[in-house]
């Protein structure tokens, strides 16, 4: 399952945003997060003479997602082009690989010390350090798919304003269950318990080698950690004004899943938008072979519509 393997090939060159980059409209200056197991690397794009404004941050998906919304298999440049968007808006951008992820590959711990809640205190440290940056009026957070999660929960009386981008609606381990649902019934008799004893909180020892992948030692103790946390119970807590964005031709998360967000938030706002993949891109209707396309064209342009609700929640 790509949402629990967080430890692929990494490619990312660490010397990438070593300098500043100038486009016509925007300058991309490389952020370091530092921490007690290793610097996250990040990127700062500001609009030309820039001085003062809110700043996006913007939380990259499960996996080997990096900050431009790529991975070692596919490129799309999706987070990328969302922070160059915004910076042609004149709104300024956060984008970064998280701990173990590209550039921030030394950041990692052991598979069996990682929990959910590092991630989830590294974005409450960046939240910090924009903070305490005078430039900087205001923070928004933006996750995208398992970032989504990561970011409601750091938002919490941390950050000014909370986007959601096909974020999950409900916790991890239901998710995963209705994932196996669709396998045979001897996977699902092997599976099913050992899911169980995890969303408990009990570990399991000498699981099925046949779901290794999924169940290891050594991950359990993440996974459990993951769990045990509900999209709907966390954006209730929400208390800043918060924004959810779905696509209606999303591979990985579904339009319902906005709504159950929605549901528990009744202050938040919600757009469901038409023809908007899980990358963000817009694709022919109900056809699953182009969709997947798009995860590898990185010159194919995000959403208009996206941006502009993004930009117009961010400058209300």
């Amino acid at each position: 399952m790509k949402n629990v393997i967080l430890f692929a090939v990494l490619f990312f060159s660490r010397n990438c945003f070593s300098q500043n980059i100038q486009d016509s409209n925007f300058i991309q200056s490389p952020i370091t997060l530092e921490t007690s197991n290793g610097e996250i690397y990040g990127t700062l794009t500001t609009p030309l003479n820039f001085t003062h404004g809110p700043v996006v941050l913007i939380i990259a998906g499960s996996g080997p997602t990096d900050r431009n919304g790529n991975n070692p298999m596919m490129k799309n440049n999706s987070l990328q082009q969302l922070a160059f968007g915004l910076a042609n808006a004149g709104i300024s951008s956060v984008r970064f690989d998280k701990r173990g992820i590209a550039a921030s590959a030394d950041a990692m711990k052991s598979e069996s010390d990682l929990r959910f809640d590092d991630y989830i205190h590294d974005i409450k440290d960046w939240i910090s350090l924009l903070k305490k940056d005078h430039r900087f009026s205001q923070v928004i957070v933006c996750g995208h798919s398992e970032g989504s999660l990561l970011g409601m929960i750091a938002a919490n009386e941390n950050a000014d304003k909370y986007i959601s981008i096909a974020g999950p609606g409900k916790p991890a381990n239901e998710t995963l269950r209705e994932q196996l649902e669709n396998q045979p019934e001897q996977v699902k008799n092997i599976a099913f318990p050992i899911l169980d004893s995890l969303s408990a909180g009990i570990t399991v020892s000498n699981p099925n080698p046949m779901l290794a992948a999924l169940f290891r030692p050594s991950v359990q103790p993440y996974l459990i950690s993951w769990f045990k946390y509900n999209p709907q119970t966390e954006i209730a807590k929400l208390k800043i004004p918060a924004l959810i964005l779905q696509g209606d031709q999303d591979l990985q998360v579904a339009v319902n899943d906005a709504q159950l967000l929605s549901n528990a938030n009744k202050a938040a706002l919600m757009h469901i938008i038409q023809g908007m993949n899980h990358i963000l891109k817009i694709v022919p209707e109900n056809n699953k072979n182009e969709n997947i396309k798009t995860y590898s064209n990185p010159s194919k342009p995000i959403s208009t519509e996206l941006l502009k609700d993004i930009i117009s929640f961010v400058k209300q």
